[in-house]
This record gives structure tokens, sequence and C-alpha cells, in this order.
């Protein structure tokens, strides 16, 4: 066993050498391309997109995995408001999850509300905790603020399982209705894809805007030099505090997607270890990058179902492969240096033309 896990580390080291030089070169031509080329693979992206489950109908799995997929991408998203943005260390958004998940339980199957007010409901009700646990814990920094919001994830998951009366313990819900389009009844995965499908390009669009915003401006203030930032007249607490709520409120939202998709909640989907997977999505895809983001979550839902053939293996390989890619690229798959047009920190081997290209100086001319 330990001579198969010592080969397969020595593949996967010189493989991810070989898939950090491409991600560089693809980064670098995506960074130099011309607006119009660039509005053009948007399109291409979000056709590629819609036309998707058309072919991959064919084969339920891969339909199904996908989907799976993109909910881990608005998770991951909606955290890296939080981690990215903002640089707050959230250890507990499985908490928000879960709440949102029972919300839509909970409202469908005993008020019979609609898949679509549910799911608004279960953001509203995420955004309120999340806004009840960041007023008083977001003047805590770094470690202690990670603390704090594992507490709470803990506190949420035992009220879970505990409150019988309400959510049946550890029983958890069951028969949670499909959702409905003007009185149709989503009942394939091709339905559920494209609702997941609606709410990433929802948080991908919200991500950008506020990026790109002057609340974004001061969310990257506050991640860089809080101290500095408040100098300036920047109210930190206030800035933390709105891009809490806004990713609970996602977090929420996914939730509920989540409730109808399985149709089934129960405490187990929401343990510290889905908090830490999320994590790990953001911090392997690029902190504050939004396409690292999503690629880091796509690798991480995909990769253990690529791995189910090598069962024996499987998770050694998976955490083989984590620790890799933080040595050579600490910084993420695809960094925010690296879209600014710039040379990241963990590019040690680095193109040397590439790099002597990005640091001409450009002309006025």
């Amino acid at each position: 066993m330990l001579i198969n896990l010592s080969i397969a580390t020595i593949i996967l080291y010189f493989g991810i050498k070989i898939i950090s030089k491409g991600l560089d070169a693809v980064t670098f031509k995506v960074t130099t391309m011309d607006n119009k080329y660039k509005k053009r693979m948007k399109y291409i992206i979000v056709i590629l997109s819609i036309i998707f489950p058309l072919v991959a109908r064919l084969s339920p799995y891969i339909l199904r995995t996908s989907i799976v997929a993109l909910l881990y991408v608005v998770l991951a998203l909606s955290l890296n408001l939080i981690l990215g943005f903002a640089g707050q260390l959230s250890m507990g958004h499985s908490a928000f999850y879960a709440i949102g998940a029972y919300t839509t339980a909970l409202l469908m199957v005993n008020l019979k509300l609609s898949f679509w007010l549910s799911i608004i409901a279960s953001a509203l009700i995420a955004g309120f905790f999340g806004l009840f646990l960041g007023i008083p814990t977001l003047r805590l920094k770094g470690d202690y603020l990670a603390i704090t919001t594992i507490g709470f994830a803990e506190i949420v998951r035992l009220v879970l399982i505990n409150w019988g009366e309400l959510t049946r313990g550890p029983a958890g819900i069951p028969g949670i209705p499909s959702p409905s389009i003007f009185g149709f009844i989503i009942k394939d995965n091709v339905g559920y894809y494209y609702i997941i499908l609606l709410l990433a390009f929802f948080t991908v669009f919200l991500s950008y805007r506020l990026l790109n915003s002057r609340y974004g401006s001061g969310f990257i203030a506050v991640r860089d030099d809080e101290i500095a930032a408040e100098a300036m007249g920047i109210n930190s607490t206030y800035l933390k505090t709105l891009v809490f709520v806004i990713g609970a409120a996602i977090a929420g939202m996914a939730g509920g997607f989540f409730a109808t998709f399985i149709h089934y909640v129960n405490p187990d989907n929401f343990t510290y270890s889905e908090s830490v997977t999320m994590v790990c999505m953001v911090v392997l895809g690029g902190l504050g990058s939004i396409p690292g983001v999503i690629s880091g979550a796509m690798v991480l839902s995909i990769l253990p179902e690529l791995l189910r053939g090598v069962a024996t293996y499987r998770y050694a390989i998976y955490g083989i492969l984590l620790i890799l890619m933080m040595i050579n690229r600490p910084q993420g798959m695809i960094s925010v240096d690296r879209l600014k047009g710039g040379k990241s920190k963990n590019e040690g081997f680095g193109n040397k033309r590439i790099n002597k290209i990005l640091r001409r100086p450009y002309s006025s001319k």
C-alpha cells in the first residue's frame, strides 16, 4: 500500500507541476485578451452551460454530479465573499447552509409553501442569523473568529438534533416536495440543473458587482489592513457584518435548493467537515478570485467521484493532492494577482518571457 501511495504521490507531483504551468499560460492569455474576445468567451461559457444537460441527460450520473458541483460553486462563492473579499476566517459556514435547508423543508412540508417563497425565506432567515452572529463576533479576528464560528455551527447542529418537536431530530425531515414552475412540477435532474445554474449565475453576478463597487473596495481595504482602513474613515465593523449577512443569505438559498433536490434533510448533512470542504474550495481556487473559487469548487466536488475506481486509496490520494497543490500553488489555482496581469507569489518556476512582458512599462503613446 505504501509503495502504491508513493508512486501516486510522485505522479501527482509532476502532474500538478504541468497543470500549474498550463493554468498560468491560460490565465495569461485570458488577461491579455481583447475585451471583445473576453465577451465572446463569456457568451460561449453561458451557452455551453445551458445546453450541457441536453447532452448529459444521456448519463444521469454525470448530470447529478454536475448539479452537486454547481451547488458547491454557490456555497464556495458565498464563503469567498466572507473569507476571500473581507478576509474573515469563518469555519462554520455549514450552519447557514443547514438553516436554509431546514427552513425550506419545514415551510414546504408543514405550511405547503411553494419552493420559490421558501427559498426566499431561507435566504432571509439565514441572513438574519448571519447578522445575529456577525454583530457581536466580527470585532474578533483570526483564530478567535474561527473558533466562534465553529462553535456557532456546532450549536446549530445540536439544536437540529435535539429539537425533535420541530426538526424530528436525528430522523430528519423526509418527503420534501419538488419545486414547480407555472404549475409544472420538476421531476427530473434537468430541471434541477437549470435551477442551480440560475442560482450560480446570480451568485457570480452578485460577486462581481460587489467586487467592482465601493463596497468591494472597502472589503478589500479591510482585508489587507483593517487599521489603515479605519484610519481612512471606513467602518470596518459595518462592512464585515454586511458581507457576513450576504454570504449567509446565499448559503441559505443553496441549502433550500439542497433540501428539495435530495427530498430529505438530516443533521448529518451539515457537519463541520462540510465547512472545512468549503474552506478548502476557496483556498485551493484562490482567495478572492471568483474564477479560481469556481474552479476549486468544481475540482473538489468532482474529484472524489473520479477516484471511486480506486476506493482503497481514494481519500489518501485526495489528501495528498490537496497538500501538493498547496505546496506548489499557495496562492490558489487562479490567483487574484494573475487575474490582474501580475506575477503570483507562488510562481517560483515562472515563465521568464511571460513575466518580462507583464513587467514591460506601457507607453503613453
